[in-house]
């Protein structure tokens, strides 16, 4: 018999609303609560296929409809986030951009003069921002692993700048954690600031996201790309305030434009598929550091199935923890149970 059934926490209590900056989100009544049958449709679903579930939240209409945990995970607990990192790093070079310290449109050479190889291909010195957020580097294949496989690389930006870029950036998607590292290592030298400490002020702090933790590189500049643990209600307040367009509790902390660009679709995985008549969640299209999903719908997503699932049609988001190796499975689940229900 499933794990699911008998190690868990489930939270169904009311709260107080919102203060901007303070506390949790505000949980709706009883008679506002996101259906059992579909919940326990969708939990019976993930139990036949044996999942690994850690925890569910789901928003509807800025309060929290439901939300349960698994096994020792906890509402207290931080959870890993893979690459659900790279849309906070995302937000950073949205503020960034809002106090005019850099453009999308700057080059990336411009802010490493002392890591560029020898010779600077006409690609490489056309590389933007833009391009390092939207995964169209110009690269053939992810050098990510070139950067974690060797713990004494002295400069990630230096190997990151010494790779190829056979194609014109901006034209192909091509997967590439090391780029959103190169966003970190970029907003710290404009900022003067690590990646963490500079969304404090301008985001964890006005979510009341507390006691964030994100790892650094050996030479203490935040990955960006992976390594942020925060909980899960801190994703949901991430995914919220994309749903409002950068607004929270009535005050714009982050500017609709930046919001809009970030979320519409730059690239395509695949120029040779329909997006809109194609069954995966990963063709749909990439953002900056956010993807496009089925029904309308745009998302954060980690290694082994962590998601912030931002549904503009429902008002609704959806956050998942989880060590589900099969993530259209997971999504294709969340589409059958819980979208219909919202």
């Amino acid at each position: 018999m499933n794990s699911l059934r008998f190690s868990l926490v489930i939270v169904t209590f009311c709260m107080a609303p919102l203060v901007f900056g303070q506390g949790p989100l505000p949980r709706s009544e009883m008679t506002e609560r996101f259906s059992a049958s579909a919940a326990e449709a969708f939990f019976n679903a993930i139990g036949e296929k044996n999942m690994d579930l850690h925890s569910v939240m789901i928003v509807k209409e800025g309060k929290v409809v439901y939300e349960r945990w698994f096994g020792d995970n906890a509402p207290s607990k931080n959870h890993v986030m893979w690459s659900v990192s790279k849309t906070y790093t995302s937000m950073a070079i949205g503020f960034a951009v809002d106090e005019k310290k850099l453009t999308v449109n700057d080059k990336v050479i411009s802010f490493f003069p002392d890591d560029l190889p020898d010779e600077v291909s006409e690609n490489l010195a056309a590389l933007t921002i833009k391009d390092l957020l939207t995964m169209s580097v110009g690269h053939d294949k992810d050098p990510t692993s070139l950067a974690t496989s060797n713990t004494n690389t002295a400069s990630w930006e230096k190997l990151f700048l010494s790779q190829p870029i056979p194609h014109k950036p901006g034209t192909k998607f091509v997967y590439n954690s090391l780029a959103t590292y190169m966003l970190s290592s970029i907003l710290q030298k404009v900022t003067g600031e690590k990646l963490i400490d500079y969304l404090k002020p301008r985001l964890f702090e006005p979510l009341g996201i507390e006691n964030p933790v994100w790892n650094s590189n050996p030479a203490d500049v935040n990955i960006g790309g992976w390594g942020l643990f925060v909980k899960t209600e801190d994703m949901a307040k991430l995914g919220l305030l994309l749903l409002q367009k950068g607004k929270w509790n009535g005050k714009q902390i982050l500017s609709e434009a930046w919001i809009e660009e970030a979320t519409t679709r730059k690239i395509l995985q695949n120029p040779n598929i329909d997006p809109d008549k194609d069954s995966s969640d990963w063709t749909q299209g990439y953002c900056y550091q956010i993807w496009r999903s089925r029904h309308g719908a745009f998302r954060a997503d980690g290694l082994d199935g962590q998601f912030i699932l931002v549904l503009p049609n429902q008002k609704a988001v959806i956050v998942i923890t989880a060590k589900i190796g099969d993530m259209q499975a997971e999504l294709n689940l969340v589409w059958e149970h819980l979208l219909p229900a919202l």
